[in-house]
């Protein structure tokens, strides 16, 4: 079992960038303002052969009665730091002491096993004067550091680890199926999230842009490992305007490659937007398996309810594989069927059918509607072999594919995903043709044949 450390501290004191540098990665969005990071953010951090797993949090703040986003962060920061085995709270060694940490101080006290103070943005500065007015806060461990260029940091690990308390080795946890929750601002992502994991994970609020950065939440439901990841919503690009809302953005689309499966949430009382229809796209694209959480749904009259249903069969005709859900993520209706949904569309991206039950397929197909003539030529379609998973790619081999029509490409992908019962996921299908070898070399005549077009040529000429 790894142990588990967090990283707290003011907005803007350098936390995002202290976890990326652990963990070795760019998952945690940093950007020179305060307030980017607002949920919890976990990743995987190795030093020197300790494996450990760390948290990322947002920034901690004074309790507000006017901001409920601030004081919705700081219960989330809180929460990491109870759930962790030791605590890096980090402080501004530019601003020095200020009255918030001598709150934080006592606050951290009462809710933190062990802490260690993390005195950040301290390169070309002497350690002892920027350690000297901290020492008033009464830790014991005390280190000057720089998140941005690493100085500092490996004596504040090695404190670190060497009091940390031995965990028994266990097993790693399978992380199971990735599912990526995509939408636009304000449709109901981070509610969903909250809904399916059964706690409040994420920070939800009843205005656009509350979540900035793709967390990913790994959990296990009837003994089935899953990982969630929340996105920040996707808006027109000539909307955004803010620096961290593009890299939010970028993010979530980056998302759609790293899972298996994507839930797009869609307002029911918008409909399909054409927003949504880009996104939609986007995900076609990607070739993901798609299920489509149609929000909102227990805010519809029946007759709303009848013309919605209508609208979605007429705008998603070109997507007829997606699983389509009706739910409302606030009271839960409907949310527990997902579960139903994601384990039959995680079978079905895994499937491998054989090669002869591909070439039965193929060879029905065929002979159902044969390929359409090319310069008199009938195309030929020989065989079928499996090509790769998620999304299923079947390849096929014959002559002239590179003539195939796309809607005769579309009717073989149909033909194999409801010959092999697939649900979710689409089908792609690849042609290969094999070089024609006598392509470019001219048979030369015989003899005999030479003198039988001089006999023709004659002919024609006393005709």
């Amino acid at each position: 079992m790894k142990s588990v450390i967090a990283i707290v501290g003011r907005p803007n004191v350098g936390k995002s960038t202290l976890f990326n540098y652990l963990t070795g990665s760019r998952s945690a969005l940093v950007a020179d303002e305060p307030g980017v990071t607002r949920d919890r953010q976990y990743g995987i951090g190795n030093w020197q052969g300790h494996p450990f797993l760390l948290i990322d949090t947002g920034g901690l703040e004074e309790a507000s009665s006017s901001d409920r986003i601030t004081d919705a962060i700081g219960l989330q920061s809180l929460a990491a730091a109870q759930e962790a085995d030791t605590v890096i709270w980090m402080v501004d060694g530019r601003e020095g002491l200020t009255v918030t940490d001598q709150n934080l101080a006592r606050t951290l006290r009462s809710n933190c096993k062990r802490i260690f103070l993390a005195v950040n943005k301290c390169e070309g500065q002497d350690e002892n004067l920027a350690l000297a007015e901290f020492h008033a806060l009464g830790f014991e461990h005390l280190q000057a550091i720089s998140a941005k260029r690493g100085s500092g940091i490996p004596g504040l690990m090695d404190g670190l680890l060497s009091e940390l308390p031995a965990k028994p080795e266990t097993t790693e946890q399978a992380r199971g199926l990735r599912i990526a929750v995509l939408g636009r601002p304000n449709v109901g992502k981070s509610t969903l999230v909250n809904r399916m994991l059964g706690e409040d994970r994420m920070i939800t609020f009843d205005q656009p842009g509350t979540t900035r950065d793709s967390i990913s939440i790994p959990f296990e439901r009837d003994g089935t490992p899953y990982t969630l990841i929340d996105t920040a919503g996707i808006r027109r690009r000539a909307r955004i305007n803010d620096h961290v809302e593009k890299i939010s953005v970028i993010k979530s689309l980056q998302a759609i490659d790293e899972t298996e499966i994507i839930i797009l949430v869609v307002d029911a009382q918008d409909s399909i937007t054409e927003q949504d229809a880009s996104l939609l796209g986007l995900v076609v694209d990607s070739g993901k398996a798609l299920i489509i959480a149609v929000n909102k749904w227990d805010g519809l009259t029946p007759e709303e309810r009848t013309r919605t249903k209508t609208m979605l069969d007429r705008k998603l005709g070109f997507i007829d594989y997606a699983c389509v859900h009706y739910i409302s993520a606030l009271h839960g209706s409907g949310v527990g069927n997902l579960f139903g949904t994601i384990d039959r569309v995680g079978k079905c991206i895994k499937a491998e059918p054989a090669t002869p039950l591909l070439n039965r397929i193929l060879q029905d197909c065929v002979e159902q509607h044969l390929p359409p003539l090319v310069h008199g030529r009938r195309i030929k379609l020989r065989y079928a072999h499996l090509g790769g998973h998620n999304p299923l790619r079947v390849i096929i081999h014959g002559n002239q594919t590179d003539h195939v029509p796309e809607a005769y490409r579309r009717y073989l992908a149909n033909s194999f995903r409801k010959a092999l019962k697939l649900v979710g996921t689409p089908v792609f299908i690849e042609f290969r043709q094999g070089d024609n070898p006598y392509q470019g070399r001219k048979n030369p005549r015989s003899k005999r044949q030479q003198q039988k077009r001089k006999r023709l040529l004659r002919q024609v000429k006393r005709g």
